[in-house]
């Protein structure tokens, strides 16, 4: 860890904090919620070690970069925009893309807005997911799950902060970062979360106190805001991005998920995935991994298998 160099660099009207390790071609790492550049600790180093120069940003309202209050300031424009002026300050044409979770949906969006910088994409966790013409996420979720749909509990400001803050910000770290479910997050507004995330969790092999410590120390410095804004904003990025209705995803990508991942159990998923769907919308698919008992966060919990995956795929180009 004491290879990996931290500095603050200044994109699209922030202070972004990047973290960086290596030399040779340019891999790009963004990771998801509730985390920060620390979720791709092992990767960093195994990916510096076999020639190439790992970068990975805490993305905007995250960790040491800038927090912007708005949702407004949260839409995949915004973020994409972020790390294009990354490349930019970094001298970079292009890079290798390497996404999870919240990441993921941003490397899909940076593959589509901007193909020109992407030589290849390596995604994990959530697969593509194509605008849909009439009807806006939140509509989509609360018609399959209904109104107490961890993503529909988060969309009023400050509600959720308020109900974060009477827990132990490291025990809401390990609840998230620990959860084996497949099944869909219900938060019941009724029930006091509290009681969710008190109850004990032993750690798995695979996280340790410090890693726990590490994201706490950031969340407490920062709070949730910056990353709950990003599913705020998630009705007013389909408004925005009606103009790319139906366009494809057009670099080459390999997509890595587990089987026990809530978002390969999502309705429709699998057979999204496995049965032409995913090829139709990103026609330049050139490997599907499905890992077996291997849930969400999977960068963390089997570090060694996903570098190798990372490094197997990027080096064909």
């Amino acid at each position: 860890m004491e290879k990996i160099e931290h500095r603050i660099i200044t994109v699209n009207g922030i202070n972004m904090h990047v973290a960086e390790v290596g030399e040779g071609p340019a891999v790009l790492f963004l990771h998801g919620f509730p985390e920060l550049w620390y979720s791709w600790r092992h990767q960093m180093l195994s990916l510096s070690s076999a020639g190439y120069h790992a970068i990975a940003p805490d993305l905007r309202g995250y960790g040491d970069t800038d927090r912007p209050p708005s949702a407004a300031s949260y839409t995949v424009f915004h973020i994409v925009g972020d790390l294009v002026g990354l490349l930019n300050a970094l001298g970079l044409d292009q890079v290798f893309l390497v996404g999870h979770d919240w990441g993921a949906i941003i490397a899909w969006c940076f593959c589509l807005f901007r193909p020109d910088c992407i030589k290849a994409l390596v995604n994990m966790s959530i697969p593509f997911q194509p605008r849909h013409p009439s009807v806006n996420p939140l509509q989509s979720f609360r018609t399959l799950f209904g109104d107490d749909y961890y993503v529909c509990r988060f969309q009023t400001p400050g509600e959720m902060e308020e109900d974060f803050a009477r827990v132990d910000t490291a025990k809401i770290i390990t609840a998230f970062l620990c959860s084996r479910s497949p099944h869909p997050p219900i938060l019941p507004k009724d029930m006091e979360l509290k009681a969710l995330f008190e109850a004990p969790i032993p750690l798995p092999s695979w996280l340790t106190e410090e890693d726990i410590n590490y994201y706490a120390s950031k969340f407490n410095q920062k709070g949730f805001t910056g990353g709950l804004n990003y599913y705020r904003a998630i009705d007013l990025d389909w408004d925005l991005t009606v103009a790319w209705t139906g366009l494809q995803v057009n670099v080459p990508v390999k997509f890595i998920v587990g089987d026990d991942d809530i978002t390969y159990n999502f309705p429709g998923a699998k057979e999204y995935i496995q049965n032409g769907g995913f090829k139709r919308d990103v026609p330049n698919l050139q490997e599907v991994v499905v890992m077996e008992g291997v849930a969400h966060f999977l960068n963390q919990e089997k570090p060694e298998e996903i570098s190798a995956h990372i490094i197997d795929f990027i080096r064909k180009f």
